[in-house]
């Protein structure tokens, strides 16, 4: 298995991956990940298998602002590849290989690359039953999140180095 970024040809995986992750109301459309897709590949990490196929990926920007806002899903404008934090707006694995560790061997590579590029931390928001997973990795619940994305309540979540 390998972990890569993301490339313009990725983009129909990652939405079909993406689709099934998530209800219609939170998936990003595949026009909004083209649109990351082509603003930040940097900041999509992709654990291929071993025939190349996407298995588990996460997107996020890098931005100076401390907190996960609803707009930063659809304004890749927003980007700063020199930010203090990077944010995590999907942990995505393909169904089919979903409890084989794919996403926490991925969040750790996610963890050591922002910890290199001299990121504060790193922060995303979750539903409650994800709490206790992202704690392992060392993020802090900060409580319910401005976010009502998808109408959904979230945590936002922070890793501050």
């Amino acid at each position: 298995m390998t972990v890569r970024h993301a490339t313009e040809g990725d983009v129909d995986e990652i939405s079909t991956i993406e689709a099934a992750c998530f209800p219609p109301a939170e998936a990003a459309s595949p026009d909004a990940l083209r649109a990351r897709v082509a603003a930040y590949p940097e900041c999509f990490w992709l654990l291929c298998d071993d025939d190349g196929s996407i298995i588990s990926f996460i997107n996020g920007f890098a931005t100076d602002d401390r907190d996960l806002d609803d707009d930063m899903y659809d304004d890749p404008s927003r980007h700063d590849p020199h930010g203090a934090w990077q944010m995590i707006f999907g942990v995505d694995t393909e169904p089919g290989s979903r409890h084989r560790g794919y996403a926490s061997r991925l969040m750790h590579r996610v963890i050591d690359d922002a910890r290199a590029a001299g990121r504060e931390g790193l922060v995303l928001t979750c539903k409650d039953r994800l709490i206790g997973f992202y704690a392992r990795f060392g993020y802090v619940d900060e409580g319910i999140s401005g976010s009502t994305h998808g109408d959904v309540v979230w945590h936002q979540m922070r890793l501050a180095f």
